[in-house]
């Protein structure tokens, strides 16, 4: 793993990541510990992804911060709040909360499920938004928290209408917090990457939409994970308190068309 310590000092934090069993999840939980966090929280949910958290968790031992693996299902209230409950035993504070959770459902408008919308909206939505009221409820003054979105809330194309519906609520729950808790110097904002070289994006793409999504990038090609973990770690960072109530694309000039 590549250092992106560009956020500043994070050195006493206590950051939560969740969903940091891969791809965004774990390069974010690792530039915690990089930056110099003394806890974080590594998310995962279900036995299966148990080995891949206990990967994550042992980079963030190498670099000498105190990982926590906790295992919930986000889209229940109850599993959310013992979350961080676990992480209030454990640490007793929380400074950072990174929200990286998410299900693709690409299909065309007419053969959505309604399993597929509740799926959807369970991940995309009711998780984040839960995750965010527990945060708010317990992250410390001058606390961070962090959702991430996807660059296809402010694209006009087909396919990944109850993706991309289920990730837009993101950005109004960022500006409603932002207000509400800003005056404690906590800062609330959504990160929208582009399509992404990662295990998250292959399975719903064929090459032929694989190339098609490099071709809306002004460079033709996908982003990789390295190219968002400085923003997030700036956005994590003391030196991003200006910056709340925001949804930052990050996506190489992704042109919808």
């Amino acid at each position: 793993m590549t250092n992106t310590n560009s956020g500043g000092d994070l050195s006493g934090k206590i950051g939560l990541v969740t969903g940091a069993t891969r791809n965004q999840g774990r390069a974010y939980a690792v530039m915690l510990a990089q930056n110099g966090c003394r806890g974080v929280a590594v998310h995962y949910h279900g036995e299966r992804s148990r080995g891949e958290a206990e990967e994550t968790a042992a980079e963030i031992e190498h670099l000498g911060s105190t990982p926590l693996l906790v295992s919930a299902n986000l889209a229940r209230v109850s599993e959310v709040t013992e979350l961080f409950d676990a992480i209030d035993r454990q640490f007793g504070q929380l400074d950072i909360v990174v929200n990286t959770v998410g299900k693709v459902v690409k299909k065309p408008f007419v053969e959505i499920t309604e399993d597929d919308f509740d799926q959807s909206f369970a991940v995309n939505t009711k998780a984040a938004f839960f995750c965010m009221q527990e945060a708010a409820k317990r992250i410390s003054d001058h606390g961070r928290i962090i959702n991430i979105g996807t660059t296809l809330q402010a694209a006009t194309t087909g396919l990944y209408s109850i993706y991309a519906g289920s990730k837009a609520p993101l950005e109004h729950f960022t500006r409603a917090l932002a207000k509400e808790i800003g005056a404690r110097g906590v800062t609330v904002n959504t990160v929208a990457p582009g399509p992404l070289n990662t295990s998250f994006f292959y399975p719903a793409e064929t090459e032929h939409s694989t190339e098609f999504l490099k071709g809306m990038s002004v460079q033709n090609r996908l982003g990789e994970i390295d190219e968002i973990t400085p923003l997030i770690a700036f956005l994590a960072g003391p030196s991003s308190g200006w910056v709340t109530a925001q949804t930052l694309f990050i996506n190489g000039g992704f042109i919808a068309r």
